[in-house]
């Protein structure tokens, strides 16, 4: 392990109980800095991630020409460059931000100048042909280095595609709407499986055209967006992210007796299939209001665990990408269930910020769980007993912070080694769950 890196002691606890706002919507708050940054005006963000992975991409518009000011209040105001870029003074730092490197390209392969976009040793392994292969159809000349960053994007004008989505990947299809917002003609993007519409919500949200047409069999989406177009700013709070949310409600279902209110909570419908998947496994989930800002249902939600404790499931096609960034914690958690958790077709998870199924695997192994891994998941048994153990996070949030949650239901305790990675997403992490957990 580095110099830098910190380790947690998580000890067994009794229940769960108490209330907590999350932190701003991750995909939400990249995509408001990414879009202010192009736009005219000053925009007004409250409740913005707190996680290192959007600063990011606020960091990168700075670079571009826009102002970025953090108010006291907690508000960040982000007066935006009306469409014209600045040559940066250096590489892009994109940090370990895979959604800032792709939704970036996208973003900048129209304007006339050379950029180049590099982040930090686990960015640089991640793959980024994915966006090259539909920049390029619209015109964009980017180099990678043999297939990863850093991304040299030498800019210049953009015609529309017609592109079908050949994985499911909410990045991919943004860095394409967000070329096509600025190319000439009309840009559509047709995905077989639907992913999370933030993009969508946001380009709207500035003032966007977009259209979304649906197959009659309900199963394949098209979008269209004209070129372009102007962007206004907006002032926004961004709701609670549901993916930070996913750890605590995962601890919920361990005790019979907990009770968590969760405030402020992003609801969007391609984000609320956890919310599904938690009622499947026996979670009790009340939600206790809901309103719309800006096409993003945000709710207060009230969860605990049935009397009959917690179910099994199968979990594959169309939802396994629907809730890519919450299987590491569902499998961490798969062995406390009656019936296990099977995860199938998320090949995905072995190009995250680590290789997601291989880690969830050796840590469940040294917790003591017996498990099967596949190419594309892992079937993980329920009714076992883990004990406490020395997790490798491998530097991933997700891998650090699900395995925390698997440790409040082991024997003994759980040593998190690079903890500190949880502050790529969540930097309070460890401070709400001691304050939540009764011991």
């Amino acid at each position: 392990m580095s110099s830098t890196s910190s380790t947690q002691i998580i000890r067994p606890a009794r229940t769960l109980q108490g209330s907590l706002t999350l932190p701003g919507d991750k995909s939400i708050s990249h995509r408001y800095a990414l879009l202010a940054g192009l736009a005219e005006g000053t925009t007004r963000l409250s409740n913005f991630s707190t996680g290192a992975d959007p600063h990011s991409s606020l960091a990168c518009m700075e670079a571009l020409g826009a102002t970025v000011v953090h108010k006291e209040d907690k508000t960040i105001e982000i007066t935006g460059t009306a469409g014209k870029f600045k040559q940066p003074s250096a590489p892009l730092d994109c940090g370990n931000s895979g959604s800032t490197m792709r939704m970036l390209s996208g973003l900048i392969a129209p304007h006339p100048r050379t950029f180049t976009l590099t982040g930090d040793h686990s960015l640089t392994r991640r793959p980024m042909e994915r966006i090259r292969k539909p920049l390029s159809l619209m015109g964009a000349k980017i180099d990678l280095a043999e297939g990863h960053a850093p991304i040299t994007i030498h800019g210049t004008p953009l015609h529309a595609i017609d592109f079908d989505t050949p994985i499911p990947s909410a990045q991919v299809k943004t860095a394409v709407l967000f070329a096509g917002l600025q190319a000439n003609g009309t840009t559509s993007l047709t995905e077989a499986i639907r992913t999370r519409d933030h993009s969508e919500q946001a380009l709207k949200a500035f003032g966007a055209t977009l259209n979304r047409t649906t197959a009659a069999s309900g199963d394949v989406a098209k979008l269209s967006i004209p070129g372009n177009q102007t962007l206004k700013a907006i002032d926004a709070t961004i709701p609670g992210d549901i993916s930070s949310a996913a750890f605590f409600l995962c601890a919920a279902l361990l005790f019979p007796d907990s009770n968590l209110i969760l405030d402020g909570v992003g609801m969007n419908p391609t984000r609320a299939s956890l919310l599904d998947v938690i009622t499947s496994l026996g979670g009790k989930i009340k939600v206790l209001n809901v309103e719309e800002h800006h096409g993003e249902l945000v709710g207060t939600l009230q969860v605990n665990v049935s009397p009959n404790g917690l179910r099994g499931m199968h979990i594959e096609g169309a939802l396994a990408a629907q809730i890519i960034d919450e299987l590491p914690v569902l499998a961490a958690i798969a062995p406390y269930t009656s019936d296990g958790i099977t995860i199938r077709d998320a090949r995905e998870l072995r190009v995250k910020e680590s290789d997601r199924i291989a880690l969830v695997a050796k840590n469940l192994r040294a917790m003591g769980a017996k498990l099967t891994e596949h190419e594309d998941g892992l079937v993980i048994p329920g009714n076992q007993k883990l004990h406490g153990a020395q997790i490798d996070s491998g530097t991933d949030h997700r891998i650090a912070m699900a395995f925390s949650i698997a440790a409040l239901r082991a024997t003994g305790d759980t040593e998190i080694h690079g903890a500190e990675s949880a502050a790529i997403s969540f930097p309070e992490f460890f401070t709400h769950l001691n304050d939540l957990c009764q011991r």
